[in-house]
């Protein structure tokens, strides 16, 4: 059975990021067909990047890296909460991304997004950043507006049209995912 993350964007205090997380992770847990679990960024107390070597190289320095990194090379795909800021990611998870490369590799993403344009600008931009890190990333896409899904821009309310947008990225990614581990299946026989 494929294992998914479900990856946090946002550190800050008070962030809305881990509530629309939880949110998924129990939407994803009933509709089922894969392991699931919330990875949130928080815990690895990441700083602004600070290993002396590119990822691409695996030559891992400080043991927060190494942590994130083994973490992260759990799973066959990541379900990665997005809330826009000033039309792109979040500053936190561009840095958490920053810090890996083959861990992601040939694997697949999905995205919910969240914002007042409901997060598409940032969705957009971690596309191209995924593309970068070799991730196959799904084109259905969580969406939910700060103005119609957030109660006072705080607390997380999804409407129900708002909500029925992560089934359908759910079953890319699942779908993707399984097909991913053929590509790091030949991928390893070919290195």
């Amino acid at each position: 059975m494929s294992k998914i993350a479900i990856v946090t964007g946002s550190t800050r205090p008070g962030r809305v990021n881990q509530s629309v997380a939880q949110w998924v992770l129990a939407k994803a847990e009933e509709f089922g067909g894969a392991d699931y679990e919330l990875v949130d960024i928080v815990d690895f107390n990441l700083p602004i990047l600070d290993e002396p070597f590119p990822a691409a190289y695996q030559n891992y320095q400080n043991d927060h890296t190494k942590a994130f990194a083994a973490k992260m090379s759990e799973f066959d795909g990541y379900i990665f909460i997005v809330g826009e800021y000033n039309h792109s990611v979040q500053p936190a998870l561009a840095n958490a991304l920053s810090y890996l490369n083959a861990e992601l590799n040939n694997k697949a993403a999905g995205m919910v997004g969240y914002g007042s344009a409901m997060g598409s600008r940032a969705v957009e931009h971690l596309r191209g950043i995924l593309s970068e890190l070799q991730i196959a990333h799904v084109q259905k896409t969580g969406m939910f507006s700060l103005f119609t899904d957030f109660e006072n821009f705080s607390t997380f309310a999804p409407t129900e049209q708002s909500a029925g947008s992560v089934q359908p990225m759910l079953e890319q990614l699942l779908a993707w995912s399984k097909a991913m581990a053929t590509v790091r299946d030949s991928a390893s026989v070919n290195a």
